[in-house]
């Protein structure tokens, strides 16, 4: 028998209302008074979950009812519960926005999926009493919601706080939980995807202290764990093992680093679970290929990076030679710009490994942003013909011609690489705009190593002789 998980998910009115900073913060908080937090994101966002990883010292990981079934949520969850005091869960959006105007997949379903109480973040920028009437219309929308507590942000006086207090007190009942003022410091710098990553942020440590002290400061911390600790059981769930296959172990290369970060912990595990064994290569920094049997090329941000990663062309050629003999290799968006032809960035083109037969440019504006539904309509190594898929992109680039030939993916929702298709398939290579989850298609990791096994490379040892002989 599993013990029960306290948990909370912090939700919040808008985008930008504050969830990040004060989930950040409380996970920090409780770090620092000695409890093992588990953080998540609601949703398919890569850097908030990082940020949350490294505010707890924990893995960040997602919950999303559009990329994985409620069976793997609750998983998910239950695992944690063996090594876990509580779990903090950071929605996105506004509490109801979802994937359309019933709310679908929305933050207020997953925490009624999960039974977890709700605090609501609310800004109080220049309002008093229509804050009560902002709570008051979420629990009229929906009674069941397990609304559970208020923090009040960007709290101009002591006398503004005041009287929201009195009229949440008076008209609607629930508890605030804390009042932060406006922060002076700017603890979490933004760019176009958002927050800046937290493996780049270069005062990362203290800049979550800071927000740590700052929530200690103005709100209830110990009334938040109270509150985490009132949520009913969770309903027994397991995650299901990955498929295995038999055979060798398969050495698998990650590209890792400031340019290339953004994993799901649970994508990398299915590897290891499969057989994998992991070795993470840096395209800014590794002058070498080491031996590896398959490559998976995460996205990230090339466009910051462009030029470091010209620079290091021993490593571009290095694999582009094991890539055209044959190396398997799965890459998601910031993985398809750097094994493109040229990355162009402000104008300028910067080569990149030359795997694929396009030109990939960076622009000011999101060119796919939102949840993704694919089917897969021909022939390849990685994925059955028919097969559906649940992902979610987002990216500020795009080709600058229109899709080569054999792309896999025909999209029934989203953007990919232009004109409703999606996955570049050029030999043993899968480039897609399409971030996966491993929750959600529990086959992909033994299907990738199933390939990377039967490869035309056939040992590790031949993948290091094709990069030696390309320097």
């Amino acid at each position: 028998m599993l013990p029960n998980l306290p948990r909370a998910v912090v939700a919040g009115l808008s985008g930008d209302a504050g969830k990040s900073l004060v989930t950040l913060g409380l996970a920090r908080a409780f770090r620092q008074r000695g409890l093992r937090v588990a953080p998540f994101k609601k949703g398919p966002d890569f850097i908030d979950a990082a940020w949350l990883g490294a505010a707890a010292g924990a893995p960040g990981r997602n919950l999303d009812t559009y990329l994985m079934p409620a069976p793997a949520i609750l998983g998910s969850l239950s695992r944690v519960a063996r090594s876990a005091d509580l779990a903090l869960i950071e929605g996105n959006r506004g509490l109801f926005d979802g994937f359309d105007a019933k709310g679908s997949h929305s933050t207020a379903q997953l925490a009624k999926l999960i039974g977890a109480p709700i605090i609501l973040v609310v800004s109080a920028a220049k309002v008093t009493r229509t804050v009560a009437a902002m709570v008051l219309g979420c629990r009229a929308l929906d009674p069941e919601l397990p609304l559970a507590g208020v923090i009040l942000n960007r709290v101009a006086t002591s006398r503004q706080e005041k009287v929201i207090r009195q009229a949440l007190a008076n008209d609607v009942g629930v508890p605030v939980l804390g009042a932060i003022p406006r922060l002076e410091a700017e603890h979490l710098p933004s760019r176009h995807l958002g927050l800046v990553c937290a493996a780049e942020h270069p005062a990362r440590e203290a800049a979550l202290d800071g927000l740590a002290s700052a929530i200690s400061q103005h709100v209830d911390v110990d009334a938040v764990r109270a509150i985490a600790a009132e949520a009913v059981s969770l309903p027994a769930a397991v995650l299901p093992e990955p498929r295995r296959n038999g055979g060798r172990p398969v050495r698998i290369g990650v590209l890792r680093d400031a340019a290339f970060s953004f994993y799901y912990p649970e994508n990398l595990e299915a590897l290891e679970a499969a057989g994998a064994e992991l070795t993470f290569v840096s395209p800014l920094s590794d002058p070498e290929l080491p031996a590896v049997d398959g490559l998976y090329a995460g996205g990230g941000f090339p466009e910051e990076h462009a030029a470091r990663l010209t620079a290091n062309e021993s490593l571009r050629s290095a694999l582009a030679t094991a890539i055209a003999a044959g190396l398997p290799v799965w890459a998601e968006c910031g993985g398809l710009m750097y094994l493109s032809r040229g990355l162009v960035r402000d104008g300028v083109q910067h080569a990149m490994v030359g795997a694929l037969p396009v030109v990939v440019e960076h622009t000011g504006r999101p060119q796919g942003h939102g949840y993704v539904a694919a089917r897969v309509d021909a022939e390849n190594p990685f994925l059955p013909a028919g097969m559906r898929l649940t992902g979610h992109e987002f990216h500020y680039s795009r080709l600058s011609g229109p899709p080569p030939a054999g792309t896999i993916f025909a999209l029934e929702r989203g953007v990919g690489v232009g004109q409703g298709r999606d996955g570049i398939r050029l030999g043993n290579v899968l480039a897609t705009y399409t971030h996966l989850h491993a929750l959600g298609v529990p086959d992909w990791a033994s299907s990738f190593l199933r390939v990377a096994r039967g490869s035309a490379l056939g040992t590790p040892e031949r993948v290091m002789a094709f990069a030696g002989r390309s320097r």
